[in-house]
């Protein structure tokens, strides 16, 4: 009997020392993890994250908390992260800006774009359309050169901002065609899209999820989408490269990256979270409804669709002469 109890009070101690020497991994496997986004909140980067996020948090066992730190070309939000001392809990929507244009953009960044992250998966992409106000007498793409090229003074286009996507394809189109063009940058898509239904500006490369809503009522016309093949959202809108303008594609993409530092069993579990994500129902409608293409991968797959297109868009970028600073 004494025997039995002194065995009882062992396995008591030793199954008590097992659960605190588990308890810290676990407290840890279960703490939030943040979310960084380089714009506001409401817009079409913060609906990608906070819809995967969800689904992710799900599959990961850990809440997932959204954090907005817009400003300065995403620059705001990627030097916070790449400070991050919390490696394994900080995501980051790194995007066109981030990782392609930026670099060339800016003579000095508070980030190296691939020294200080790592890169989890590509997430998604927007097609850009090629959209004119009511005002302009254009239905297809050559009716477009025509009225752009019959302008002594030229035409003005717009975009999100000074580097992003809009204004880069913008200069590309301008130097595809020979178009005398102006751009005029605002602070985001929405403004510029606004702008566009009023007609004082008359054209631009806008995002579908920023346009389409106002090109299937009518208020906006689509000349062209700057993607491979037509959208299933606009099934009546050609391509550009249908029209005469080959191998023109432009696309506002993003993807997921972390802190350099972060584990790389960290990495994979965060990959293997986002694949299944973008495999589920809930984010698969949602992309759909923004005509969002998914972009599931490996890190490998993203460091090289990012490298590629860092070089291709830093050339246009030194050709222009494009600065901010």
């Amino acid at each position: 009997m004494k025997f039995n109890a002194i065995s009882r009070r062992r396995l008591l101690a030793a199954a008590l020392g097992a659960a605190a020497l588990s308890t810290p991994a676990w407290a840890q496997d279960a703490r939030p993890i943040e979310w960084v986004v380089g714009y506001p909140a409401g817009g079409g980067s913060d609906a990608v994250a906070r819809t995967v996020a969800e689904v992710m948090s799900k599959t990961l066992g850990q809440p997932i908390v959204v954090s907005n730190k817009p400003g300065a070309a995403t620059n705001i939000a990627a030097a916070y992260v790449a400070n991050a001392k919390d490696t394994g809990h900080v995501l980051f929507t790194a995007d066109f800006a981030t990782l392609a244009a930026n670099p060339w953009l800016f003579a000095k960044l508070p980030y190296h774009p691939e020294k200080d992250f790592v890169p989890v998966s590509m997430l998604a992409r927007f097609p850009l359309l090629l959209v004119v106000a009511p005002n302009v007498p254009a239905k297809n793409f050559q009716e477009f050169l025509a009225w752009a090229k019959g302008e002594a003074k030229g035409v003005s286009y717009a975009s999100a901002g000074v580097g992003s996507p809009h204004h880069l394809a913008g200069e590309l189109l301008r130097e595809r065609t020979g178009v005398k063009m102006q751009h005029i940058a605002y602070r985001g898509a929405a403004p510029a899209v606004q702008d566009l239904l009023g007609g004082q500006v008359p054209f631009g490369l806008i995002d579908t999820a920023s346009v389409q809503q106002y090109v299937a009522a009518g208020k906006l016309r689509a000349i062209g989408v700057a993607s491979p093949e037509r959208l299933t959202t606009l099934p009546d809108v050609p391509t550009l490269a249908e029209q005469g303008l080959k191998d023109f594609t432009a696309y506002a993409w993003q993807g997921l990256v972390v802190p350099a530092g972060t584990p790389p069993e960290t990495v994979a579990k965060f990959n293997k979270a986002l694949q299944a994500a973008l495999e589920s129902a809930p984010v698969k409608a949602r992309f759909q409804a923004l005509a969002l293409e998914a972009l599931p991968g490996t890190p490998q797959q993203m460091a090289a669709y990012t490298r590629l297109e860092r070089e291709r868009w830093g050339r246009l970028v030194q050709h222009a002469g494009i600065k901010l600073d």
